[in-house]
């Protein structure tokens, strides 16, 4: 019997002991410069603590200063940006060329010093979506080279008016930047866009989840000029870039493929052949009422005319985007 107290002593012991750890944790790791262990900001907060940075004194050794700390091992790491175009000390648009890397994360000289035990490291400016600067602070670090023809509409914009920040979509510490890879920007879209990514796992799709094409093909993602983040004037000039042959003019043109082809067709997928949204007769007679017309028979539950079956209204309308043809007014041919 005294045995078994004394293992049962010990062993509340060190159960002690091990809840005393678990519970000095977050002190022992006070110290490290970790997102998760900063405790979250009130949009006031972080704009103070924002002047603040800037009003620090620089490194003293500016990038070596960071390197020292921010190597391969570290989680945080930065050398992959010496493979980068930023990191060209001679060319004089560069970060690299002047403040290195306060340049970008405003200066270090209170983030270099170690920080008294219990207390975080004095912030930088950090960038990325989960980053407690805000991304009005982190957009005007990177708007200040990049603000040029490419992105002279991105203040307005959708993405700039949902506070979307350059870094929640470009990777600026790495050798090659993911979003700007053929495979790797759909990915990097879904993850805001997840209703666009369930259109394109569709049976009838545009090929961007094949690799065939990317989002920016279509939508200029830095800004807009009221057409709806595409790269074009209009809808259909951006579809007609691609399918020619659908572009006209014609003689006898089908009025909503001149218009919209949005109308007829789902941009990103459909379940449905060629990008439908719906199936001949139905997606017809949404303009088209039936009245005098053998698609009379058609009663909602089933088709019993023979002009309707299989491919619906194409199996005699076949010109539907238009026709040169002198007898084509009904898009016969």
């Amino acid at each position: 019997m005294c045995m078994f107290e004394t293992i049962v002593k010990h062993r509340a012991v060190w159960l002690g002991l091990l809840i005393m750890l678990a519970g000095a944790s977050p002190l022992l790791h006070a110290a490290d410069d970790d997102e998760e262990t900063r405790p979250r900001m009130t949009p006031e907060e972080a704009e103070a603590t924002v002047q603040q940075v800037l009003k620090e004194e620089p490194a003293k050794k500016g990038a070596d200063s960071c390197l020292k700390c921010h190597d391969e091992d570290n989680e945080y790491p930065v050398l992959p940006l010496f493979k980068t175009k930023h990191a060209v000390a001679a060319d004089p648009r560069t970060p690299f060329a002047n403040e290195q890397c306060e340049a970008c994360h405003g200066p270090g000289g209170e983030h270099e010093k170690k920080p008294r035990r219990g207390k975080p490291k004095a912030p930088i400016l950090n960038f990325g979506r989960d980053a407690w600067t805000p991304a009005r602070h982190q957009n005007e670090r990177c708007l200040t080279c990049h603000q040029n023809h490419a992105r002279i509409e991105w203040m307005g914009s959708s993405h700039e008016f949902n506070a979307v920040a350059c870094a929640s979509c470009h990777k600026i510490h790495v050798a090659q930047d993911p979003v700007l890879e053929r495979h790797g920007q759909p990915e990097i879209c879904y993850s805001c866009h997840a209703n666009q990514q369930a259109k394109f796992l569709q049976a009838s799709h545009h090929p961007v989840r094949e690799g065939q094409m990317t989002c920016s093909e279509c939508h200029n993602v830095h800004g807009e000029d009221g057409t709806g983040l595409m790269v074009s004037a209009t809808l259909r000039e951006k579809c007609t870039s691609c399918h020619a042959e659908k572009r006209g003019p014609f003689l006898w043109e089908h009025q909503p493929a001149a218009e919209d082809c949005t109308l007829c067709h789902s941009s990103h997928g459909s379940n449905l052949p060629a990008l439908l949204k719906k199936r001949p007769p139905h997606l017809c007679q949404q303009c088209h009422a039936p009245a005098g017309h053998p698609s009379v028979s058609y009663n909602g539950s089933q088709i019993s005319s023979i002009y309707l079956a299989v491919k619906g209204c194409l199996n005699c309308h076949s010109q539907m985007h238009g026709t040169n043809h002198p007898s084509g007014v009904s898009p016969l041919r």
